[in-house]
Formats: C-alpha cells, structure tokens, sequence
C-alpha cells in the first residue's frame, strides 16, 4: 500500500523494490517499470549488472552497497540520502537485493521516511531462500523431508539475541542461512551441539540464480570446509531436501 503525498512533500516520493537474487527476468512487472522511469536509485552490492542495466539511464544512481566487515555508506546515511533526495521532490527508488524486508534493513529505512513525513511504497522481490533453492533443485518443502523452513541471518553476533538452536535442530526442517560463510563454523557447531546429525545434508548456492550459479555441497560435519571453497554472497541450507539437488537441479553449475 502506498502512503501518499502531503502538500509539504509535492512530488517527493520513495519506492522501496525488492530486485530479486539476481536473475533480472526475476523482477515483478512493477518492480521493472519503476526503475525505468526511477529519477534516482540507490542500489546495493547484490544488485546484478543485469538488472542494473534496466535501469532509466538517465536516473542518478548512488551506491550503498555493504559487504562482510565493509559498509561503504552507514545504515542512518542511507536513510538521510532517502529522504533528502524526496525533499528535491524526485522519484527515488530504494533499489534492494531479494525482498526488502527480508534481512535487508527495509524497515528501518521506512521508519525514517515515515517520520520525516515523506511517501513511500513497497514492492516485494523474490527473496534469496525461495529463487536460489528453485534454481539449484532444491525444494524448501518437501513431505518425505521437511515440513517447515526456517530463515535465519548469519550475522548472528551482531543481532544480539542468541537464536533457539535447540528448536532448529530438528531432522523434519529446512534451515537457510543468509549471509553466513563467515559464521559457518559457529552454525556447524551449535547445530551438532544440539543434536542434529552431523550427517545431515548440506548445500551452499554461491551466486544463485546467475549464470555464475554454483552448488557445492556436503554434510553438516563439513560445512564449514565446503565454506572456504565458496565466495559471497551464497546461501546457506541444511537439510535432507539439499539431498534433491542433484536429482532436480535444472539449472548448470
């Protein structure tokens, strides 16, 4: 839903686009035809070229891309360039990787235009969990293996809370981790920790989606070792339906 504009804002408003995981034939038919007609963009490092290129070429494009212990623009930045680019009255796009509420910060982003009065919108993207297990054959559900999904940061120390690993360490569920190469010793270990078999399938998809797409995969007890084999930005899943990969995978390595 979108919250419209005050007479204070005139035109300034901010569209907040999920761009998918990376495959721009991806994108929701909303998605594309705003960022062809976006008078700026701010997009982020798990943005593909591809969908880059569909951008209007004449939008001022402003990168806020973050990776593993580098963020080049600061989250609170992020949000003032947001609302400062609206007050010009221009048509920002808020341009993210996957679904932007999906670990990736779209909240807080709204928190501030919401304060500053300024009108937004949202458009959902697929998120990573759901096209990269698609296109590398691996179902998040399935009835003879899961019968639940759980999405989880890897970012793990640095969200404070420590998560219920008793609860996801269960055979009859599918974990996708997000962003977790680094943590993937950590995850290895206070999985095992709380009962689940070392033995358990594991797949890691390195840039899904894309034509680059790799699947590298194993069992809980060597994750952390198929992890120093893979670059960011991957996906982590543990589970049996990881066992389907080579079976149903129809996209190549």
């Amino acid at each position: 839903m979108t919250k419209h504009a005050t007479s204070a804002n005139q035109g300034g408003f901010v569209s907040l686009v999920g761009a998918g995981p990376g495959d721009p034939d991806l994108l929701t038919v909303k998605a594309l035809r705003l960022i062809q007609k976006a008078e700026v963009v701010l997009y982020d490092r798990l943005v593909s070229e591809e969908i880059m290129e569909l951008v209007n070429p004449q939008a001022e494009r402003i990168y806020v891309g973050k990776r593993l212990n580098l963020h080049c623009v600061p989250q609170d930045q992020i949000n003032q360039v947001l609302v400062n680019k609206a007050r010009e009255n221009k048509h920002v796009v808020r341009l993210k990787g996957g679904d932007p509420f999906m670990f990736g910060r779209g909240g807080e982003e709204l928190e501030k235009l919401a304060a500053e009065a300024i009108p937004y919108e949202v458009v959902p993207g697929i998120t990573a969990a759901a096209g990269c297990t698609a296109y590398a054959g691996i179902p998040l559900t399935h009835r003879d293996h899961a019968q639940s999904v759980h999405f989880i940061t890897g970012h793990l120390k640095r969200e404070g809370m420590e998560v219920d690993w008793s609860g996801f360490a269960k055979g009859n569920t599918t974990l996708v981790f997000y962003m977790g190469l680094k943590e993937s010793p950590n995850i290895q270990a206070k999985l095992m920790d709380n009962g689940l078999d070392g033995d358990t399938p594991i797949a890691i998809i390195e840039r899904g989606t894309t034509v680059n797409q790799r699947v590298l995969t194993g069992t809980l007890s060597t994750l952390s070792e198929i992890a120093m084999q893979a670059i960011s930005p991957s996906l982590i899943v543990v589970g049996s339906v990881t066992s389907l990969h080579k079976q149903l995978s129809w996209l190549d390595n």
